[in-house]
């Protein structure tokens, strides 16, 4: 028999949690969130973690019975499984736009923040300097690729993959590195309207965090 439970394991402030979780929600899945301390306690290094997840990182996805890791392949399997209500656009060029922007945001803007680089470059000065570079250069990339797909969300008024992985990017950019978004105005407004969803005010991470009274 499958197990029915769907557990997330997640980090309340981690912008890959926050993608799974917004899918779930979005699709309407009835889930557990389990936290995983990766900054104080580094619970994601322990041997007992690793058995969920051998990467040792957030998030992993206990669903039907098997348990999936990476963010992206989990939304995936998640909009795979469960195809309603529709996350994808409906046209090839489409999907291949909406795919662009998701590649933009998980290989070249959210590796590029990770807490992660912090011991190896020495000084908080130098790891915030390095990711506010990076997180500058692949919001004008993303201010140019929704120059042509955007309408309200990333791809017209659709809401796709493109928003579950955009919000919590923009967000770490704005709440780490208080970047003006100005600079980015399709962004901006595109930040701005998904920030009034429900999806996003419900799975936000100082929600989550009420949620699961964590003490900081």
């Amino acid at each position: 028999m499958v197990e029915n439970r769907v557990i997330l394991h997640a980090y309340w402030l981690s912008s890959c949690s926050w993608r799974v979780r917004a899918m779930l929600h979005a699709k309407s899945i009835p889930f557990e969130e389990r936290p995983v301390d990766i900054v104080k306690t580094g619970k994601q290094l322990t041997e007992e973690y690793r058995a969920i997840n051998p990467a040792q990182k957030v998030p992993a996805l206990e669903i039907d019975g098997v348990t999936l890791v990476e963010s992206t392949a989990i939304i995936q399997y998640i909009e795979d499984t469960r195809p309603e209500p529709k996350l994808m656009p409906d046209t090839a060029l489409q999907r291949a736009r909406m795919r662009e922007i998701c590649e933009t945001i998980v290989s070249g803007i959210q590796p590029l923040q990770n807490f992660g680089l912090k011991k190896h470059l020495g000084t908080e000065e130098k790891f915030l300097s390095f990711t506010k570079y990076w997180t500058e250069r692949g919001l004008q990339t993303l201010n140019d690729l929704l120059a042509k797909t955007s309408g309200a969300y990333c791809i017209g008024d659709q809401i796709t993959l493109a928003d579950i992985c955009l919000v919590p990017q923009i967000y770490n950019g704005v709440s780490r590195h208080k970047l003006d978004l100005k600079t980015y105005p399709i962004v901006s407004k595109v930040y701005e309207n998904l920030l009034k969803e429900e999806l996003y005010q419900a799975t936000h991470p100082k929600a989550t965090k009420e949620k699961l009274k964590i003490n900081l």
